[in-house]
């Protein structure tokens, strides 16, 4: 969570390193509309948890920004959600449930829903280092361990230990069958 200036500069930079791991010229970044959105969206993380919030004209009007171009995205992506690193590969439909966390350097695809089962508290914990395949669906209160791969239209329903890869409807864990073999 961005909790001062330099936590937010921090946050900018491991996004920009995650989403453009070669580098890029800042003119073409400026014409990235995910990098826009990325850019507003901790901005409106700093307002809200660092300045007065809600009450903030600066905030109000990053957030009108941060709504049509999410809109335009079909980007359903709250505040306070995710952790430094994000990389949104593709734009296209991304819904997160408000109350889900995700940890640090994830790498989300298009068409991925993040949402919760039967309350809207039940929702998923992603740790540190999580792909997550274009289409992918994660439901319910489960915990989804570090470094964990999860291919195209996986639907996930249960916990998911570290290092795991889950693939399938429902989704299994891979590693543990290679393991097996």
């Amino acid at each position: 969570m961005i909790e001062s200036k330099s936590d937010l500069k921090r946050y900018l930079h491991e996004d920009e390193k995650a989403l453009y791991p070669n580098g890029s010229t800042w003119f073409l970044k400026m014409k990235d509309p995910i990098w826009k959105f990325q850019i507003l969206l901790r901005k409106c993380e700093y307002l809200r948890n660092c300045k007065k919030g809600y009450r903030s004209p600066r905030y109000l009007f990053y957030k009108w920004r941060l709504r049509g171009l999410a809109l335009r995205l079909s980007f359903s992506i709250p505040e306070n959600c995710f952790a430094e690193g994000l990389s949104i590969a593709h734009y296209g439909s991304i819904i997160v449930n408000p109350n889900a966390r995700i940890g640090k350097n994830c790498r989300i695809h298009v068409g991925v829903n993040i949402g919760a089962n039967k309350n809207e508290k039940d929702v998923p914990t992603i740790g540190d280092n999580v792909y997550i395949g274009p289409g992918a669906k994660i439901f319910g209160k489960i915990s989804i361990g570090n470094n964990v791969k999860i291919g195209a239209n996986a639907v996930v329903l249960k916990d998911a230990p570290d290092n795991a890869i889950l693939v399938g409807i429902p989704a299994r864990n891979i590693a543990e069958e290679k393991k097996g073999e």
